[in-house]
């Protein structure tokens, strides 16, 4: 395989016949050849191949292949062929929905979020977003919204893509048979599509709990626990956490201390606001948690972690993980969080901060030591992304850790998300971290479209 990038050139001239510089034409290897198959995402057409007395490398493509292909731009376009095929794109799409969307706000709320990707790769790639229901299958197409040189949205008509880059927002719609369908489907016509789906809370411990790697870092949790589940759990480490499977933001979880002279105290968020509970007896709590059947169903109870804390308030740290164009785990940022007071999570949205974790963890511990427990962490979340990946049967191009540190020093896993918000690229310091997240997400679609140089080559 050869790969290079290009000035591509549209010609108003009949026949299907391209034109190539002699220098592309050494680059992709095509000398000798009279025809190629010219191809963008799933659609292709064979054409005679004609060179043309031009320095650089540029390609010329008269309008019925254009039309016939549906190329949607002109300009730098990226280049690879292989026995004969010159392959244009890559053409990659992030997929998404909105329950409101307008001509300048096509995908609602998301709209802006959806810009900052394609700008990372608009104008090296033929880099678009599109709804599910924008798919014409009969036609094998999509009608794709794309940038223009103003960041003015616009609309065109393309082929399927070569990569899939999985940004639905919804777990709904995520888990309905028509949504697995159209997966399953693109996957068949050999289309790389990554971040298949959201993980449950109880999905990464059954991928990890006989992983030799990972499960020492994962809290003893129990799903659908049952009241003597509970109780022991309580007995055991003193406090423990009660998780919805399918919850996010913090929504639904409950803190549960036990002490043997003065009951149970339960802190969870009520009306906007934390509250905190007690209960002399076992029963009053099951109450509040409204137990029934007897177990605590699509809940799970996680072993209660003692954090290092900050002013007092415990703290966790979110690490946002990419793969990058050499399809290696890298962690694209890391935020520190402090817990709010009397909040059941480090949330943002319930009061918690984000800090820079150098600052954080030398506040605590001074400089060295912060440097040393910070590269410990770094290379924990190296070692769980690569076991999730492994034991997990979709591909995955980004994952969210919460990690924390408990007073020993170990370092648990919390949660992992298959599609993590980036709430903490807001902090002024990581903001460069978050544009870095973004290109690195544009370089491994080129990784899994091919459009990569071998390895060695200059």
């Amino acid at each position: 395989m050869s790969f290079t990038e290009c000035q591509l050139h549209f010609i108003n001239r009949g026949g299907n016949t391209v034109y190539a510089s002699g220098e592309l034409i050494r680059q992709l290897k095509l000398a000798g050849r009279k025809t190629v198959k010219l191809k963008l995402g799933t659609k292709a057409v064979r054409t005679p191949i004609r060179r043309v007395r031009k320095p650089g490398k540029h390609l010329y493509v008269p309008a019925h292949l254009r039309n016939a292909i549906r190329i949607p731009r002109n300009g730098i376009s990226y280049v690879r062929s292989e026995t004969g095929e010159m392959h244009l794109g890559p053409l990659i799409g992030i997929m998404t929905t909105s329950l409101y969307r307008s001509a300048d706000r096509p995908f609602g709320a998301r709209t802006e979020l959806v810009k900052s990707f394609l700008k990372a790769g608009s104008r090296k790639a033929f880099y678009f977003a599109f709804h599910p229901r924008d798919i014409n299958w009969q036609n094998e197409t999509v009608t794709a919204y794309f940038l223009n040189r103003n960041g003015k949205w616009g609309r065109k008509v393309v082929p399927l893509p070569d990569v899939i880059y999985n940004r639905l927002p919804s777990r709904k719609t995520e888990k309905t048979p028509n949504m697995l369908a159209l997966k399953e489907k693109l996957v068949r016509k050999g289309i790389a599509i990554f971040n298949w789906g959201f993980f449950d809370k109880w999905d990464v411990y059954e991928l990890l709990q006989n992983d030799e790697d990972a499960k020492a870092h994962i809290p003893e949790s129990y799903i659908n626990p049952t009241p003597e589940q509970i109780r022991q759990l309580l007995a055991k480490h003193q406090f423990i956490y009660l998780k919805p499977t399918s919850g996010s933001l913090g929504k639904g979880i409950y803190r549960i201390t036990y002490s043997r002279q003065r009951g149970y105290f339960v802190r969870f968020r009520r009306n906007g606001r934390n509250a905190l509970l007690r209960f002399k007896k076992f029963q009053g709590l099951l109450n509040l948690l409204k137990h029934n059947q007897g177990r605590l169903h699509h809940y799970v109870a996680q072993q209660g972690i003692k954090l290092i804390e900050l002013d007092r308030c415990p703290l966790d740290f979110r690490f946002h993980m990419v793969k990058n164009g050499s399809n290696d785990w890298v962690i694209g940022g890391i935020g520190a969080k402090k817990a709010g007071r009397g909040s059941v999570t480090t949330h943002v949205r319930t009061g918690g901060q984000v800090i820079p974790p150098e600052t954080a963890l030398s506040r605590i511990y001074g400089r060295e030591k912060a440097s040393s427990l910070l590269a410990e962490a770094r290379k924990t979340a190296i070692k769980l992304a690569k076991a999730i990946e492994r034991n997990y049967s979709y591909r995955i191009g980004e994952l969210g850790f919460d990690l924390g540190i408990d007073q020993d020093g170990r370092i648990w896993m919390f949660e992992a998300n298959s599609k993590p918000g980036r709430s903490i690229f807001k902090h002024p310091s990581l903001k460069s971290d978050g544009k870095r997240t973004l290109s690195l997400i544009f370089e491994h679609c080129l990784y899994l479209s091919r459009f990569r140089k071998s390895k060695g080559e200059s």
